[in-house]
């Protein structure tokens, strides 16, 4: 009868702390490089546009936490 080896743990196993939560500008980041992508337009141009943009359409609504 063969012994079974007990299987190695994974990088999967290992317990984790709780997740660090992203900062204002990595999310303004993702948000213009996804943005970049569709349109074509640069990450700079359009991370300026958010960054200048004192009033808007959804100006008011804050991202869920």
């Amino acid at each position: 009868m063969d012994a079974m080896k007990p299987a190695k743990p994974t990088a999967l196993a290992k317990p984790r702390g709780a997740a660090k939560a992203p900062s204002q500008k990595a999310i303004t980041r993702a948000v213009t490089s996804s943005t970049a992508i569709e349109t074509g337009k640069s990450i700079r141009q359009l991370e300026r546009t958010l960054r200048n943009s004192k009033s808007g359409k959804f100006f008011d609504i804050k991202l869920a936490r």
